[in-house]
This record gives structure tokens, sequence and C-alpha cells, in this order.
């Protein structure tokens, strides 16, 4: 056995955490999360687990008869993107800063006028490929969710970055192949959808007159009118997340093909792209049983599945490949973990600092990305190393390349 059981008044709770560090608070709300009556059979607990928004960052929720919004979160669908391109570091030249530059303008990315019409990180008016990608989930979204108001702002942040950690990497393999790989997800969009069902789990759980360890833990139980708007509307919010992703890897490669490489070598090249969600509910069976799974920072690792495990802008990300552990729920970690929060992190942690952990990659130096600096992460050998019944590693890369919004 390579979890540690945490036993309590609710459901178990089974912890891939060998040899990482766990805060109290993290504890805490794994264990409110457990005592939910509609959590079964287990809660699983990945090793990159911290305390989140709602519910605890790398934890599997497995529900019957009902969703948490709160632990699906507000960034539905966010998750990662990676292939590996023709190209060697030689094609790079001797700076990648010319790679930084094509890919900072070719994907919009960061906030501002406070994400309204001059927002650098949406498009001003979308291009054609951002606008063929929009019709048809335009045409697929439900109007009767009463979120109209996101046909305004979601063309605009279709293929857009976002802030925080979301970023886009140039990586070298094991081999010296050169990855592109990127981690967004559904931008105000789904904030908004998870906003507002979030709220609407807390009414109906306040008239039903359930008493909840957290008020972020209300849930939506099925058969009614709020829980079918949400299923409809997560639906909506994660393939607009991976949609998201694939635009912006088209993007990214087109930088990368001015670099070299003959044109058949790149021809259907994101069809081949691995790319997985991490913040995402699923309607799944496990031991025999119809369960709603959300994932909350958490990849699906089903037997031979390929997903994507990244450390921090200064360290190795994993390319794995899933085991299909039945006890996890076919899952595995969606990162390193933070050991920091941001606020500690910029605190904590000085530009030398920085400048020294990320001296490889070209990267942003600046006061406005502590918080992402590698040293506010879990060290992410370790992480690898406490779910090796998990996955297995199928490609290690280290960044030269990282651009943060």
């Amino acid at each position: 056995m390579t979890y540690e059981l945490i036993a309590n008044d609710g459901a178990p709770i089974k912890a891939w955490t060998r040899g990482v560090p766990v805060e109290d608070k993290a504890r805490e709300q794994l264990l409110q999360t457990a005592s939910l009556p509609i959590v079964w059979p287990h809660l699983a607990v990945m090793p990159d687990v911290h305390w989140g928004m709602g519910a605890t960052v790398g934890s599997v929720v497995p529900t019957r008869g009902a969703i948490v919004p709160a632990a699906v979160g507000v960034d539905i669908g966010c998750g990662m993107c990676a292939v590996r391109t023709p190209l060697t570091s030689s094609a790079l030249g001797d700076s990648a800063r010319p790679v930084f530059d094509g890919l900072s303008a070719a994907i919009p990315h960061g906030r501002t006028d406070d994400g309204g019409p001059n927002d650098r990180g949406a498009w001003g008016e979308p291009p054609m490929d951002v606008l063929e990608a929009w019709r048809p989930m335009r045409d697929a979204f439900e109007v009767d969710v009463g979120l109209n108001r996101l046909l305004e702002r979601a063309p605009r942040q279709l293929g857009t970055l976002g802030t925080g950690n979301h970023f886009v990497e140039v990586c070298l393999d094991e081999t010296d192949r050169v990855w592109l790989m990127l981690h967004s997800g559904s931008r105000g969009a789904g904030n908004a959808i998870g906003s507002h069902f979030i709220a609407a789990a807390k009414r109906r759980c306040e008239a039903d007159g359930i008493v909840l360890p957290n008020r972020d833990l209300a849930w939506l139980p099925e058969g009614t009118p709020e829980f079918d708007g949400y299923v409809r509307a997560v639906g909506w919010a994660q393939d607009y997340a991976r949609r998201n992703r694939e635009i912006m890897l088209a993007r990214g490669l087109q930088i990368l093909r001015a670099f070299g490489g003959e044109p058949n070598d790149w021809a259907w090249l994101g069809d081949q792209a691995v790319n997985c969600h991490h913040n995402y509910v699923s309607r799944e069976t496990h031991f025999g049983q119809e369960l709603w799974v959300t994932r909350k920072g958490a990849v699906s690792a089903q037997a031979g599945e390929l997903g994507i495990i990244p450390g921090s802008m200064g360290t190795k990300s994993y390319i794995v490949r899933g085991r299909g552990n039945p006890e996890s729920f076919h899952s595995c970690s969606h990162g390193a973990g933070r050991v920091m929060a941001r606020g500690q992190a910029k605190r904590t942690i000085t530009l030398e600092q920085h400048a020294a952990d990320t001296a490889h990659v070209v990267c942003r130096k600046d006061a406005g990305v502590i918080d992402e600096s590698p040293r506010a992460y879990k060290p992410i050998d370790a992480v690898i190393a406490a779910q090796d019944d998990l996955v297995e590693v199928v490609h290690v890369l280290r960044q030269v390349v990282c651009v943060k919004g």
C-alpha cells in the first residue's frame, strides 16, 4: 500500500503523500470534504495537495447523486497541452529570446483595463481562426442557464492564456527534442459559470435545511433544475477550455515552425498533442457504481493514458502514462503543488533568488511573478516519486522558455 489511510467520521481518505509535505489547513479541508454524505466510497488525495478555494487542490472527489460546484471550481476545464516538435535545441540557436518574443506576440496573456475592452490578455478583434472556432461553441451554448452575457467576452478570450499560474513553455526532453507546452482553462466564461452555480448550490442547500461543515461545499442534487443546468454549463466550459488550449498550441507551433523542419514534419502535429483537464467533473463507473468524479487539481490516469505533470517555471515537467490504479479513481497529480501561499511567496522570495532559480530559462524576472517562482512549489521529483503506482514517466522535460501573464 503506497497511500496513507486517514480515518475519520466520514468517508475514508487515501492520500498519496509519501515524502511530501501536507499543510494542516489542507488536512482540515480534506476532512470536511470527506464528511459529506454524498462522498463515496473514499476521497483520493494526490501528492501535490494544498489548500484551495472551495475544495482542496489535489483531491479526487467521487459523489453519488450530486455535484459540488465549488470542488470543480471557477477555472472549469483548466488543464495542460503538450506536443513534441521535430526541432532539437540547436534549431533555437544560442538564445531562445526570439522564441519568447514570438510566443508573447502570438498569444494574448496577462490582464489590463480590469478585463475591459483594452485588456491586453484578450483579443481586441478576434482573428479568423478564433472566430471560426467560436461559431460552433456559440451555437452550442445553453442560453437557458441565464448566462448569456458570456457571449460578449468569451469570443475575445478564446485562444488566450490568462494570468497566475497559466503559462506557455518551450522545453527540451531527454533526447534534446523541443516540446511546446501550455497551461490554461476556460478563462472568464468558466469563472462566471462556476460562480453562478456555486451560489445556486448554497441557496439550494440552505433551502433544503442541509447543515454543511463549510458553505463552499454546498452541492446540487440530481433531479433538480439547478443540477441539470450545471451539467450542461460545465460541459460547455470544459469544451471551451480544451478548444482554448488547441488554438494557443496551433499558434505556438506556427512560431516554432520558423526555426526549421520540413513541412511534412509539422503536418497534423497538433493532433498528436496530449491535452488533459485537471479541474473538471465527469460521469464515471468505479467500484461498480455510477459516480460523479470531480478532479480538483488532478488528472485522469487510466491505464495507458498520457498525461502532463508540470513542475514550476524553473524546474522539470513530466509526460506520464497512467497505470489505471482503481484506488485513485484512475487519477494522478496535476503538478508540483504549492508550499507557499501567493502572499507568503511575495514576502519571502527575493528577486535575486528568483533570478538564480530561473537562470536557465528565458522568462520574466520581475516582482510580478515572484508568487510563481520555483521556491513557492513542492519538489517535483518528490511529487513524482510519491505516485509511482499511479503513473510511469515517459518523458522528462526542462524549460528553456516560459511566458506568463
